[in-house]
């Protein structure tokens, strides 16, 4: 697998072993430009494997750079292409359910990339619309298979925009500002 574009363009990313459904350079090419400039951008990765996608982030200038994956049989290389990087970017080695419980940053994107079988895509998003692990206007990406249905809208998250690729979608969520209420009159 290759980095795509930005500083790190065309360096190699190691694939490690198991089960591992690397997002195709194709799709993740796609994402980027629509992302934009990433400059003082701040990118978490969750269920990361290979890293890839929080490296292309950091490639095209996304920084601080989080990834998170719980299988320890793939760390070791996550850890490994996450040295690719000038600066460190920070891997966690837990679940995802866990990290987000824990967070105490908040982020101005998230991507998920949960495996096809996973089951739980509604309640990670309630967890990141209800926590301040996204910051307000910020971004959440969540890669699906295109039978999981997700709604338009799990408040103050509203889908903006979403993509297929061929069995799968991404789905761009945006979170509100938050509104204050009126002074009575």
């Amino acid at each position: 697998m290759r980095i795509t574009g930005g500083s790190l363009k065309n360096r190699q990313v190691v694939c490690p072993k198991g089960i591992i459904r690397p997002a195709m350079d194709r799709m993740r090419e796609s994402l980027f430009a629509i992302l934009g400039n990433l400059d003082g951008k701040s990118f978490l990765d969750l269920f990361t494997g290979s890293g890839m996608c929080g490296l292309e982030a950091y490639s095209r200038g996304a920084y601080p750079v989080v990834l998170v994956e719980k299988d320890r049989g793939k760390f070791p290389i996550l850890l490994k292409n996450a040295a690719l990087a000038d600066k460190k970017i920070e891997c966690k080695c837990m679940p995802v359910e866990l990290y987000l419980a824990r967070a105490k940053e908040s982020f101005d994107i998230i991507y998920l990339d949960p495996p096809f079988p996973y089951q739980f895509h509604y309640d990670l998003l309630r967890t990141i619309a209800e926590s301040p692990v996204l910051k307000t206007e910020g971004l959440v990406l969540i890669h699906r298979p295109k039978e999981k249905q997700l709604p338009e809208e799990i408040p103050p998250l509203s889908r903006i925009d979403q993509r297929a690729y061929g069995r799968s979608i991404v789905d761009f969520y945006r979170k509100a500002p938050e509104t204050s209420p009126s002074p009575a009159q």
